[in-house]
Parts: C-alpha cells; structure tokens; sequence
C-alpha cells in the first residue's frame, strides 16, 4: 500500500497530498462539483529514485488512476468504494473503537485523584 498519495485537477494548476485512498476519495467527491475540470489525476508513491552514487534521491508517483466526474455513475462508484473502505477499516480495528478516558475531576471518588482537604 503507498504511503503517499497525489491528487492533480484543474487541468494541473491544482495539486493536494494526502496520506490514504479514503482521503483521494473524500476529497474528490468534496471538492469535484466545485473544481474548474472534473478530472482527477490520482498518483500514488512508488519506489524512491536511486542515484548513480546508491544514494536515495527522492519520491516518485506513478498515475494510478483517472477520475472523471463527468462521466455518469463515477460519483456513485467513487461513494461505494469510499463506503465499503470505510467498513473494511471499521472492521480492522479489534474491539471496536476504545472507550472514553476517565475523567479526572475533583469530585469524591470521581477519578485518581483524591480531593484535597483544608
């Protein structure tokens, strides 16, 4: 799975990074019906470039994919995808979320700390 992923629309002039396909995809279907273009170049990061020397020189993207919201069902496609990640991640996730801190408040036997007495 790539680390990185790249978001180019507006014919170019518009880039975003962003760390996860459920980010391209909130974004684009955020962002798509107000965009100049409805067209979205969608990179993901690939092995880094190797200089002549062996050195790492850097990140590289290839295009993973072509987005068109004008093409009919590309919205609904875009949702489904985004819906069933979502579902899948829920599911990774052992026991559910976790619960919610206890609260440290001053009240008598509300938290680890004792109240302090004059």
């Amino acid at each position: 799975m790539p680390g990185t992923w790249q978001l180019c629309f507006d014919d170019g002039h518009q880039q975003r990074y962003l760390p996860d396909r459920q980010a391209v995809l909130r974004y684009v279907l955020a962002i798509g019906p107000k965009a100049a273009s409805k067209r979205f170049e969608v990179y993901a990061e690939s092995e880094p470039v190797t200089l002549a020397d062996g050195r790492a020189g850097g990140r590289t993207f290839a295009l993973a994919e072509v987005i068109d919201l004008s093409c009919p069902g590309e919205t609904e496609r875009l949702q489904a995808e985004l819906f069933r990640l979502a579902n899948d991640e829920r599911e990774s996730v052992p026991g559910g979320l976790p619960s919610e801190p206890d609260s440290h408040t001053f009240e008598p036997g509300g938290g680890p700390f004792p109240r302090r007495r004059p």
